[in-house]
């Protein structure tokens, strides 16, 4: 039986946080709000939570989850390396709605699934969600919904969805905006021929707010079925996180 706890409450706010904690490291599945939408979260080291994610929403391998971090260090440390226009990214848009595909680090030993070597990272815009990040390290989120369906703004709609396969819910109340983070593909500029960062899927950060900051280094907008595939790509590979 799943746990609920309300975390406007002071007085569930720590048992939900220590419960969820405790659920992360045995590796069972929790759902938290962040600032775009709720997520359902496994440790991002676990093989076998990740898969629990994924098999909770009716996703493939194909579909690896993005993950999140509390903080840039953090990010240096999944990452083969953080180029100069990713560090003004996360400078103008972190903690925030601004998902970052990078080569990841090698070394780390971790399957989210096909990610072909890279990697999504974000830093969220939400005090639980950070808190708990703090405390378990970077976790595998996805919005807490089953494949295909619209992703939770209310914990309820994620309870609906995915029942008895969460662990522990916290409640946050609805979340602040429910548009989804906006997925960049930076990886060309680690090495690439072309250093140019392409927008996966437009949400919360425009395309002119990344122009602002990123100039000619972002890539041209391109034609809606041109652009199919890597959308429907970003949706598997970041959901809402």
């Amino acid at each position: 039986m799943s746990s609920v706890f309300d975390c406007r409450d002071e007085a569930q706010l720590l048992p939900g946080m220590r419960q969820a904690r405790q659920a992360i490291g045995r590796g069972e599945l929790v759902v938290l709000p962040t600032d775009t939408v709720y997520g359902v979260a496994a440790d991002a080291f676990s093989a076998r939570a990740v898969q629990r994610l994924l098999d909770a929403k009716g996703r493939g391998r194909q579909s690896p989850p993005p993950v999140l971090v509390a903080g840039a260090t953090t990010l240096r440390a999944l990452v083969a390396e953080v180029p100069e226009a990713v560090e003004r990214l996360v400078e103008a848009f972190w903690p925030g709605g601004l998902t970052i595909v990078l080569p990841s680090q090698p070394s780390l030993s971790w399957d989210l699934g096909d990610t072909h070597g890279t990697v999504a990272v974000r830093m969220p815009a939400h005090r639980i969600a950070l808190e708990l990040l703090e405390e378990t390290g970077p976790l595998a989120v996805s919005s807490a919904n089953l494949t295909g369906k619209p992703a939770a703004v209310r914990v309820e709609d994620a309870r609906d969805m995915l029942g008895d396969s969460i662990e522990v819910y916290l409640d946050d109340g609805s979340s602040d905006t429910g548009i989804a983070s906006t997925i960049v593909d930076a990886t060309t500029l680690v090495g690439g021929a072309e250093p140019r960062v392409r927008i996966l899927r437009e949400g919360a950060i425009s395309r002119e707010r990344l122009r602002e900051v990123l100039g000619d280094l972002l890539e041209d907008e391109i034609p809606d079925a041109a652009a199919a595939p890597a959308e429907a790509s970003a949706e598997g590979g970041g959901g809402t996180e």
